[in-house]
């Protein structure tokens, strides 16, 4: 059921699986659909397999005659689909109820013909069949021994209707295949290779008995099927469109969002193309479509959409060592005060506080250009270090007032310019030799490119991820006082103008279907030849982030600084069963090579995690080393970061 990453617009990917929960507020409540599984992407699919036959409404004249069935949600009764949308009668009588969500067809809301009958030899003898071939992959009613709680006795009640047909409904088959499935399930989406394995080993030993029957009839003449297009070079000119379901947007901009024209030639992977880029706007959470033909290749296109809730809330838990144990919420509306549009309200409560607000403001006939306007605030504590061991630690209150405008030319790549005033206060918690206390200001103005293509937001197994910020650092003014075993000293940090650059950069390629390599690059460099800390990059860290921080495998977060440092990271991922990961990363890194004074140093650091995936994000365990602390150290996370 997720979203492809890769359908996601660049400025939803960074919101995208931020929360472990995300709930829909409607009418001052939160609303809940009929099913877990919309499918989006199924529908898509179906569309684009049934494409060449989209002008055809009575299902007997397919090239197979077809007829399914769904029960209908409201009476309980079944209904045979036999005309209409071949695609809409396909997500109905496959609609598992709660799993997948009910789809409406002549005013029927509609689910699983299975909830009534889920084996229907007399039905099927009843359309006309001759010949039954039969296959029942449920597991049926449980013995005695795995009936083991209240759980397990609701569902061997659900199943003894099933029970009962099934029994009296197999003697009336011609042929009967047997699937050893018992032990899997409805919700074992995670074994599908296995399962799908172990039908094409029984259509192996059928398959001489399915050769005699095609055979048979053959030789009556009553067995050869038509011939139809292709798949995937049909195409149909669509002479115009009309949008159903519309409540808040309108059809322009559905039209515009899709980059859609009508009075054009299209395939259904163009079509597919034009909704995927719709819906990763998040404006909606379903857009289909089907084709009225005026002959077998024009048609008028209609779009079928469901609009998202304006507003989302949202929430999740995590802990680092480095963070402690936080609670993050969050409020996401659309179209709040401006059309066109999406306000956010983000915050982590817990052993550190962050706060992000954040207006982003669509414009532009594809939506391609926005302003983005909002404020970020993040209060934690950081241990500071000498020789690689923590001496003291400091409390650092970060805020940010920021206004950007970007282009996103597509779902992968935005450019955009930018400035903000930043505020950063330093207070000493546990006191250490050398100390700063107090805060200062400045101005920034930069240019950023931010690059993703990955598909998957946690462990994905293919594409390139980058953030690049160039920048002009302006009007520094500060209000500090540096300390020397608890005494004020003369203050020698430079607080003059400056630019920097910021980069961070991630590649993964799949080495066959259970490794993973990735190798990622990481620059920070001030260019300046003037001392000041407190704008230094600070190295340490694997997951998370702060201000100027680059992460390095080996080393704890701020564990040392520098105004300019390099690091390239080279990891390899194992994916041995289902959600379980070993992950392996080596680093190294060069520093000080922008000072004035001579002393480039290096360092060099390994980590080891084993990595499962739960369902309200990642847990990390992780042992590391760098061969200049020498030291091993734990690094862990549990839970989707701020």
């Amino acid at each position: 059921n997720q979203i492809s990453l890769r359908t996601l617009s660049i400025e939803e990917k960074e919101q995208y699986s931020r929360f472990a929960i995300e709930l829909p507020y409607v009418n001052n409540r939160i609303s809940l659909q009929t099913g877990v599984i919309k499918g989006q992407e199924l529908n898509l699919k179906f569309s684009e397999l049934f494409f060449h036959v989209s002008d055809v409404r009575d299902f007997s004249r397919f090239k197979i005659p077809f007829k399914c069935m769904a029960t209908d949600l409201e009476t309980g009764n079944l209904v045979v689909l036999d005309t209409g949308n071949i695609t809409n009668a396909l997500r109905a009588t496959m609609a598992i109820p709660s799993i997948f969500s009910a789809v409406t067809i002549a005013d029927k809301r509609l689910v699983d013909g299975g909830v009534v009958r889920n084996f229907p030899v007399k039905n099927v003898k009843e359309m006309g069949a001759d010949i039954v071939i039969g296959s029942n992959v449920s597991t049926g009613l449980s013995a005695k021994e795995k009936i083991t709680n209240p759980i397990d006795v609701i569902l061997q009640m659900a199943f003894f209707k099933e029970a009962g047909d099934f029994k009296e409904e197999l003697p009336l088959t011609n042929h009967y295949i047997y699937m050893p499935l018992e032990k899997f399930n409805m919700g074992s989406f995670g074994s599908s290779d296995i399962i799908l394995n172990e039908g094409l080993e029984a259509g192996r030993a059928w398959y001489p008995v399915f050769k005699k029957l095609a055979d048979s009839l053959h030789a009556l003449g009553t067995g050869e099927p038509k011939q139809g297009d292709s798949i995937s070079t049909h195409t149909v000119f669509i002479t115009g469109y009309r949008v159903t379901g519309l409540k808040k947007t309108s059809a322009i901009f559905l039209a515009h969002l899709m980059n859609f024209d009508d009075n054009k030639t299209y395939t259904a992977a163009q079509i597919n193309r034009s909704i995927r880029r719709a819906y990763g706007s998040r404006y909606y959470s379903n857009i289909t479509y089907t084709l009225e033909h005026s002959s077998p290749d024009t048609a008028t296109i209609v779009f079928n959409v469901e609009e998202n809730p304006g507003t989302h809330l949202k929430a999740g838990v995590y802990y680092t060592r480095f963070r402690g144990i936080n609670v993050n919420l969050n409020m996401t509306s659309r179209d709040l005060f401006i059309p066109n549009s999406r306000s956010m309200v983000s915050l982590s409560v817990g052993e550190s506080i962050q706060l992000e607000a954040e207006h982003l403001q669509y414009l532009g006939r594809i939506k391609n250009i926005a302003f983005q306007t909002g404020f970020k605030l993040d209060n934690l504590e950081i241990n500071s270090y000498t020789n690689y061991k923590a001496d003291g630690s400091y409390k650092q209150n970060y805020s940010q007032f920021f206004l950007n405008f970007q282009n996103s030319g597509n779902n992968k790549v935005a450019a955009g310019v930018g400035s903000a005033f930043e505020y950063i206060h330093y207070s000493p918690s546990i006191r250490s030799a050398s100390e700063v206390k107090g805060n200062f200001t400045n101005f920034k103005s930069y240019a950023y490119l931010k690059y993703n293509s990955l598909d998957q937001i946690f462990y994905p197994t293919r594409g390139l991820k980058m953030n690049l910020e160039l920048a002009h650092v302006y009007d520094q003014r500060p209000r500090i006082t540096q300390l020397e075993n608890g005494q004020p000293i003369a203050n020698t940090l430079s607080f003059d103008n400056y630019s920097r650059l910021h980069f961070d950069g991630t590649i993964f390629a799949a080495l066959g279907k259970k490794f993973n390599f990735f190798t990622s690059l990481q620059a920070g460099i001030n260019f300046t030849g003037k001392t000041n800390e407190l704008n230094d990059f600070y190295i340490g860290g694997i997951n998370g982030s702060f201000r100027n921080q680059i992460k390095f495998a080996g080393l704890q977060e701020a564990t040392v600084h520098s105004p300019s440092v390099g690091v390239l990271q080279l990891g390899l991922r194992y994916n041995p069963i289902n959600n379980v990961y070993l992950i392996g990363r080596v680093n190294g890194l060069v520093r000080d090579f922008m000072k004035n004074t001579p002393g480039i140093s290096g360092l060099s650091g390994y980590a080891l995690t084993f990595a499962y995936r739960t369902p309200i994000g990642p847990l990390e365990l992780s042992a590391m080393y760098s061969d200049q602390s020498k030291r091993l150290q734990s690094y862990v996370l549990f839970g989707i970061t701020f």
